[in-house]
């Protein structure tokens, strides 16, 4: 038997070992979402890893580009990381989450959110310039009552703690603000669209509102009301909508088996970033129920709030706050995934030769 009929018998072989596969898949997402039949089922997922890990070794060198291999891949990342699952502990669990799976989603993020600032200033200085050149159009982005409002020499802001609470007002902000986000992080799913109009009407909004506050003598006021509050609450808002637009990347550009799949993979990676923005939310909402409309607060109390507690978001996106494990990524790939060569040296070393 020559080298090419062996090949094509391998093959056969392979593929009627299919119902395996999708039997080992299955076994391996059900026992990772905690559904286990009984201790034989769970002790199964043992063999299952071992015949996917050869079957993988076998079809990345005799059908490399089949979807039988990313099918496999799939399956074995899946049942590798089911098998390695340490047990869960709420207090590790928070832990690991901050310090390790939210940075990897922020690197894996940049140039999303680099994009998605870069949309944000530009379009805040079209605003700006748009209002600051025909005041008229002020009309486009600010209600009747805000517009009178600035006309008569006063902010919409003034006099605020006088009809409602600190810790009302903090409340009523931080579910604005978590709504917002969310919303700009749903709508990112539009294929990216979504995050494009969002930040693009929030910019101009924010540039018109500030030029048409300048034009009559406010625009330092309006300053000295968003600094402390405002990096963050604006950074978080680029936040989201970057993840959003990742998701919507997916979509549009799928990196695994399908689209569905590619989806579903974006949005658990991103979706963790959410709740480091609810977390800053709830400070920033607190600094805005608190600090910002109180006068009491000096302007370089202000700035100063507003630049600490933009480093402290930096911080906590980075894993700065606490300290690093040795191993630092979000989903540590096995070794046989690494790279098609090391995958086959190590199944075979592990199981002799197939041939």
């Amino acid at each position: 038997m020559n080298e090419s009929t062996r090949d094509q018998a391998l093959k056969a072989a392979l593929l009627q070992r299919s119902e395996l596969w999708k039997a080992a898949a299955e076994r391996a997402h059900r026992l990772a979402r905690g559904h286990a039949a009984d201790v034989s089922d769970a002790a199964q997922l043992a063999d299952d890893y071992r015949l996917l890990a050869r079957d993988l070794a076998r079809v990345r060198r005799l059908m490399p580009d089949t979807r039988a291999r990313a099918f496999l891949e799939a399956a074995y990342a899946q049942a590798h990381a089911t098998l390695h699952r340490g047990a869960w502990h709420p207090g590790y669990a928070l832990l690991t989450l901050f310090r390790d799976e939210i940075p990897a989603v922020v690197t894996w993020l940049r140039p999303h959110i680099i994009w998605a600032t870069t949309i944000f200033v530009l379009t805040v200085l079209a605003g700006y310039w748009m209002v600051h050149t025909y005041p008229d159009l002020i009309g486009l982005f600010a209600s009747p009552d805000l517009i009178a409002t600035v006309e008569r020499g006063q902010l919409w802001t003034e006099g605020i703690l006088n009809v409602v609470p600190s810790s009302v007002l903090s409340l009523q902000i931080l579910t604005n603000n978590v709504v917002v986000s969310l919303f700009a992080y749903c709508a990112g799913f539009l294929f990216g669209l979504g995050t494009l109009y969002i930040l693009g009407l929030n910019g101009l909004m924010l540039g018109a509102v500030f030029a048409f506050t300048s034009l009559h003598g406010l625009g330092d006021d309006l300053f000295r009301f968003i600094v402390a509050h405002g990096c963050v609450e604006l950074s978080v808002m680029c936040l989201s909508g970057a993840a959003g637009a990742a998701v919507g990347e997916a979509l549009i550009r799928p990196t695994h088996t399908n689209r569905r799949e590619s989806f579903r993979i974006a949005a658990l990676r991103s979706g963790k970033l959410l709740i480091a923005c609810v977390v800053l939310l709830t400070g920033s909402g607190v600094i805005e129920g608190y600090v910002s409309p109180n006068p009491r607060f000096p302007l370089w109390a202000r700035i100063f709030i507003g630049a600490v507690y933009w480093l402290f978001m930096i911080a906590l996106l980075r894993g700065w706050l606490f300290r690093r494990s040795r191993q630092g990524t979000l989903h540590p790939l096995p070794p046989a995934l690494d790279t098609p060569g090391t995958a086959e040296r190590l199944v075979l070393r592990q199981h002799g030769s197939f041939e």
